[in-house]
C-alpha cells in the first residue's frame, strides 16, 4: 500500500476525555508508521502543549499549531517554518472594540509569551502548559508584538453574540472559532489560517496527494481540515457541523475511533 499521511487533531480526537493517548489507538498508530505511512499532528494548541503528545508518538513530522497560524518541524531546519501572526494594531482594534460586550477575560498569546488581562486559573491550567512565560494586564498597554492567537473568554450567552459581531466588523483581518466545551472561549487567527492551509504545505512536502490524506478531527477548528483530506473522519464525540461534512463517522476518542479507521482503511 502506498504511503497515506495521517492526520490528527489532539483534544477530543487523539487524546481522551483524560488527555492521554489509549493503549490500542498507540499501537495502531505505531503499526502505521511501522509499515510506511507518515503521522503529522495538527492542533489549536502551541507547540509547547503539544510537544509531549509529538514526542511520545516519536514523530519527526511537521506539526501544525496554533490551527495553522505556526507550522513548523521541530528539530529539522531544513522545512520552512511559516508563522502568520494577527497584526497588533488588529488585536488591540478588536479588543477596544468589544469593550461593551461583558469579556470575563482577553489574552493574547505570541509563540510562547501569554499575555493575560484577568487571573483566571481553569483558563490559565490550560494555557500554563508548558511553562510559558506570562504577562498580566491590560493587553493594549503589555502587548508590543503581532499575537499568534487572541483569546476572548465570555459568557456562554455572549459568545455567540461577540461571534456575529466580528463577522460583521472584522471578516477581512481575522477568523474565529469556538473552543468546546466546557470552556466559553472565542480563539482568533490571521484571516485565511485555518488547519487546511498547514495540511496542504506539509503534505506538499511530503509528497503525498489528497488522495491519500485521512484526517481525523472533532470540533470546527477540523472542518476545513477534514473537507481538504482525501478521508476526512468525524469522531463519533464531533459536533454537528464536523460530522456533516465527514466523509465517515467514527467511534468517539474515548472508544478508540482513531484506531478502527486505520485499521480498516489501511489493513492493520
Amino acid at each position: 500500500m502506498k504511503p497515506h499521511l495521517i492526520v490528527l487533531d489532539l483534544d477530543g480526537t487523539l487524546l481522551t476525555d483524560e488527555k492521554v493517548i489509549s493503549p490500542t489507538t498507540k499501537e495502531t498508530i505505531l503499526q502505521a508508521k511501522s509499515v510506511g505511512h507518515q503521522v503529522m499532528i495538527a492542533t489549536g494548541r502551541p507547540f509547547r502543549a503539544s510537544k509531549h503528545i509529538y514526542e511520545e508518538l516519536g514523530l519527526h513530522t511537521p506539526i501544525v499549531n496554533f490551527n495553522g497560524a505556526y507550522i513548523h518541524q521541530p528539530h529539522h531546519t531544513q522545512f520552512k517554518t511559516q508563522h502568520n501572526p494577527i497584526q497588533l494594531h488588529t488585536a488591540t482594534d478588536i479588543v477596544e472594540s468589544l469593550h461593551e460586550y461583558r469579556l470575563a477575560n482577553v489574552i493574547a498569546e505570541v509563540m510562547d509569551d501569554v499575555y493575560v488581562e484577568q487571573q483566571d486559573d481553569p483558563l490559565l491550567a490550560i494555557l500554563g502548559m508548558g511553562n510559558p512565560r506570562m504577562t498580566y494586564g491590560k493587553i493594549k498597554e503589555h502587548l508590543k508584538d503581532d499575537p499568534t492567537s487572541l483569546l476572548l473568554h465570555a459568557s456562554d450567552q455572549e459568545v455567540a453574540i461577540i461571534r456575529e459581531f466580528l463577522e460583521h466588523t472584522k471578516a477581512e483581518v481575522i477568523d474565529h472559532r469556538r473552543w468546546g466545551d466546557p470552556y466559553h472561549v472565542i480563539e482568533i487567527v490571521r484571516s485565511g489560517i485555518h488547519k487546511a492551509i498547514g495540511l496542504g504545505i506539509v503534505s506538499k512536502h511530503l509528497q503525498i496527494p489528497k488522495e491519500r490524506i485521512i484526517a481525523f478531527g472533532d470540533e470546527d477548528n477540523d472542518l476545513e481540515m477534514l473537507e481538504y483530506a482525501g478521508l476526512g473522519v468525524a469522531m463519533g464525540n464531533a459536533i454537528g457541523d464536523v460530522k456533516n461534512i465527514a466523509n465517515e463517522i467514527t467511534d468517539s476518542n474515548n472508544e478508540d475511533g482513531i484506531a478502527r479507521i486505520l485499521r480498516e482503511r489501511l489493513k492493520l
